[in-house]
C-alpha cells in the first residue's frame, strides 16, 4: 500500500544543506524581500559593531551582476583558529549555523541577530561569497561557493584599515529575482542610521552609468527619525520629547511629537529589530503615556471638560513617536522577530516612560496643556463617534435606504472565496453587476468621490455617507475596532476609470484603507483592477491592449492594414458592455490585477502625509520633482 518507512528514510542535511532545502525557514521567501534580506544580515552584522561603540561607518554597494559588497570598520571577524574546531573563526562564522560572537555578552552586550544564522544563511543562498577580513594589520580572505570554502583562510597582505568586507552574489536558481531595489534598500538603511546616532551609513548603486549614492547620518538619533516622520506636518511644539534611560540592563531611547492631524504613527524596535506586531515593550510604552496624561489631566482646567478619563486611543491621536530599546537577551516570537516576548521588559519601560515624561513635562507646561487639549479633543471625537456606531448598528447594515451604493452580493459565503469589485460610477456599476459571476463576486456600486479620510477624526468618518456602505459591505468594522476576520471577502479589489478621476478615487480608498483598515493590505486583501485601455479591431477580430507598448505590439503583429484597424482608447469602465468587462477584467482566468502591499510603513506614511495632507507646499514639491516622470496624463 504505501513505501517503507525505516530509519534509511530519515535524511541529515548537514552544513547548510538545510538553508538551501528550506530557504523560506531562514529568510521567510524567495521573493525580493528574501533576496533584501541577504543585504540585511550582512548589514546587521556590522550593526551589531556600531551598537559596541567599534564601528562608525558602513558603506552598502549594489555593483553590476547583481552582486553586492558590504563594508564597515569595525573589529573584523576573528580569523585565529578556533581551539576545538580547528578552522579559523571566519570559516565557522561563514559556513556554521548558530555559530558567533553574540552568545557570548562579554563580546555583544546586545545584538540584532541573536540566532546566529545570518551571513552563514547569506552564503548559503549565493553562487560565491567572499569575505575580505582588515584585523590586526594584515589582510585576511576566504571564497567560498554555495557555502563550501574553496580553500582555507589565507592572508594576503597588509593594511592600515580595520573591518569586514563581504560581497556575495545571490543563487539565481533559488531566488525568483536577483535585482535589487535601491530605494527598499536605502529606506531600510536610513532607518538603522536613524536608530544609531552618528552612524554613517552610505548606499551606492554602481549598476548606473552615473552612481546612485544616499548617505545616512543624524546625530539625533530617534529625535531626528521623529522630525522626519513630521517633516510634512504640522506640529503642536517645534521640539520633540526626547529622553533615554537605562534600568536592569534596558537601554531606552524614545521620542515623541504630536501633530495637528488625526493619525498615530508609532514604530518600535528591539536592538533596531523593527518590532511590526509590538510586544511587551510597545505595552509598556503605552500603558506610561495613558497614564502619565491622565494624572496631568486631574491638575489642568481641561479636566473640567470631561466627564471620563482619557484613552489610550485619545492620548495617540496625532502622536508621532519612535521607541527604542535595547536588550541583552530579547525573546521574540516567530521566527520574522516581529513581535518582543520578554515580560519583564513591560514594567522596565514603564516605569522608564512614566519618570522620564514627568521630568520633561514638569518644565515644559506649553507642551503638556497642548498635549491635553488635543487629547480632550480626541475624547469627546470618540464619544461622538461611539454614539454615531451606535446609531449606525442599529440600522440594517444592508438597508439600501442606508447605502447610497447599493451592494449586489453574491451567493457564496465563504469569505475567502469571495470577492468585492468597488467600483466607480453607476454606469460601470451597472455593467459589472451584469457581466460578474454572481456566486463569487459582488459589486458595489459608489457615486462621486468620498471623504479624504487624512484630513478629519473618525466620527466624520462611520457616518459619512460614501464611506458607510464601504464599512457595512466588508464587515470588518473600522478604526481600532476593525477585525479582519470578519470581513466578508477575501479580495476587495477596487475597479477605477484609467483617468486622472480614476487615480483620485483610487487615492482616496487606499487612503482610507491605509488609516482606517490597515490589516486589509498588510493581510494582502486589496486589489487594483486593471481595465485595458484599448480595443483594437482587425477583420472581425478583437485585441485589447493594458498600455501602449502592448497596444504596439498587436498593432505591428502579423503585418496588419493599418486602414483595416479600428482603435478605441477607452476612457472609462461604462464604455464596456458587460461582456467585455467580463473577459478583460473581472474573468480571473484573464484579467490583470495589482496586489496592495505596504513594504515600508516609513515612506507610506510620509506619502500618504505629503500627498492627502492639509500642507500644501510639500504636495506641490513632490510634484514638481516628479511631473517628469509621469509617462501618461490625461489632459
Amino acid at each position: 500500500m504505501g513505501s517503507n518507512y525505516s530509519a534509511q528514510s530519515i535524511q541529515v542535511l548537514k552544513g547548510l544543506e538545510a538553508v538551501r532545502k528550506r530557504p523560506g525557514m531562514y529568510i521567510g521567501t524567495t521573493g525580493i524581500d528574501g533576496l533584501h534580506h541577504l543585504v540585511f544580515e550582512v548589514v546587521d552584522n556590522s550593526i551589531d559593531e556600531a551598537m559596541q561603540g567599534h564601528c562608525d561607518t558602513i558603506l552598502v554597494v549594489l555593483e553590476g551582476n547583481d552582486v553586492v559588497r558590504v563594508e564597515d570598520n569595525g573589529r573584523g571577524i576573528p580569523v585565529d583558529i578556533h581551539p576545538i574546531e580547528n578552522v579559523s573563526a571566519l570559516e565557522l562564522v561563514m559556513t556554521r549555523l548558530h555559530a558567533g560572537g553574540k552568545f557570548d555578552k562579554n563580546s555583544y552586550k546586545v545584538s540584532g541577530g541573536l540566532h546566529g544564522v545570518g551571513v552563514s544563511v547569506v552564503n548559503a543562498l549565493s553562487e560565491w561569497c567572499e569575505a575580505l577580513i582588515h584585523v590586526d594589520g594584515k589582510i585576511h580572505t576566504q571564497r567560498y561557493r554555495i557555502g563550501v570554502p574553496e580553500s582555507p583562510t589565507r592572508e594576503i597582505g597588509v593594511t592600515d584599515k580595520r573591518g569586514t568586507v563581504i560581497r556575495f552574489k545571490a543563487d539565481a536558481s533559488i531566488f525568483e529575482t536577483t535585482t535589487y531595489n535601491f530605494d527598499a534598500l536605502s529606506n531600510r538603511l536610513r532607518e538603522l542610521a536613524f536608530l544609531n546616532k552618528g552612524l554613517k551609513i552610505t548606499i551606492r548603486d554602481e549598476r548606473l552609468s552615473i552612481p546612485k549614492v544616499h548617505e545616512f547620518r543624524f546625530d539625533g538619533g530617534v529625535k531626528s527619525f521623529v522630525e522626519y516622520l513630521n517633516e510634512n506636518k504640522t506640529v503642536l511644539y517645534r521640539d520633540p520629547i526626547f529622553f533615554e534611560g537605562s534600568r536592569d540592563g534596558v537601554d531606552l531611547e524614545c521620542a515623541i511629537q504630536y501633530n495637528d492631524g488625526f493619525n498615530e504613527i508609532m514604530f518600535s524596535f528591539v536592538n533596531d529589530i523593527n518590532t511590526r506586531e509590538g510586544g511587551t515593550h510597545l505595552v509598556g510604552f503605552k500603558s506610561a503615556l495613558t497614564r502619565t496624561l491622565n494624572e496631568y489631566l486631574k491638575k489642568s482646567k481641561q479636566a473640567k471638560k470631561l466627564d471620563e478619563s482619557l484613552s489610550g486611543d485619545d492620548v495617540r491621536e496625532g502622536l508621532t513617536a519612535v521607541l527604542s530599546v535595547k536588550i541583552p537577551n530579547p525573546q521574540f516570537e516567530g521566527q520574522t522577530k516581529g513581535k518582543l516576548g520578554n515580560s519583564e521588559v513591560k514594567g522596565i519601560v514603564e516605569s522608564l516612560v512614566n519618570e522620564q515624561m514627568e521630568l520633561f513635562l514638569d518644565r515644559r507646561p506649553d507642551v503638556i496643556n497642548a498635549i491635553l487639549e488635543k487629547s480632550v479633543l480626541a475624547a469627546k471625537a470618540r464619544i461622538a463617534a461611539r454614539q454615531a456606531r451606535d446609531a449606525t448598528r442599529r440600522k440594517n447594515a444592508m438597508d439600501s435606504a442606508g447605502l447610497p451604493g447599493k451592494l449586489a452580493d453574491c451567493s457564496e459565503k465563504d469569505p475567502a472565496l469571495c470577492e468585492l469589485f468597488i467600483v466607480e460610477g453607476d454606469s460601470a456599476g451597472g455593467s459589472a453587476k451584469m457581466g460578474r459571476n454572481r456566486r463569487y463576486q459582488a459589486i458595489l456600486s459608489l457615486f462621486g468621490k468620498m471623504l479624504n479620510v487624512e484630513k478629519t477624526r473618525i466620527e466624520k468618518v462611520v457616518t459619512n455617507e460614501k464611506l458607510q456602505p464601504i464599512i457595512a459591505s466588508i464587515g470588518g468594522g473600522c478604526g481600532n475596532e476593525f477585525d479582519v476576520t470578519r470581513i466578508r471577502y477575501h479580495k476587495i479589489i477596487i475597479m477605477a476609470d484609467a483617468d486622472v478621476d480614476g487615480s483620485h478615487i483610487r487615492t482616496l480608498l487606499l487612503t482610507f484603507f491605509y488609516r482606517y483598515m490597515t490589516d486589509l493590505i498588510e493581510r494582502g486583501h486589496v486589489y487594483l483592477a486593471m481595465p485595458p485601455l484599448y480595443r483594437i479591431s482587425y477583420e472581425k477580430k478583437t485585441f485589447y491592449a493594458y498600455d501602449d507598448p502592448e497596444k504596439d505590439r498587436i498593432l505591428s503583429e502579423s503585418g496588419k492594414d493599418p486602414e483595416k484597424v479600428a482603435i478605441q482608447r477607452y476612457k472609462g469602465l461604462g464604455e464596456m458592455n458587460p461582456d467585455q468587462l467580463w473577459n478583460t477584467t473581472m474573468d480571473p482566468t484573464q484579467r490583470n490585477i495589482i496586489q496592495v502591499h505596504l513594504d515600508d510603513a516609513v515612506e507610506a506614511e510620509r506619502i500618504f502625509s505629503t500627498l492627502m495632507g492639509e500642507l500644501v507646499g510639500p504636495r506641490r514639491e513632490f510634484i514638481e520633482e516628479n511631473a517628469l516622470l509621469v509617462a501618461n496624463l490625461d489632459i
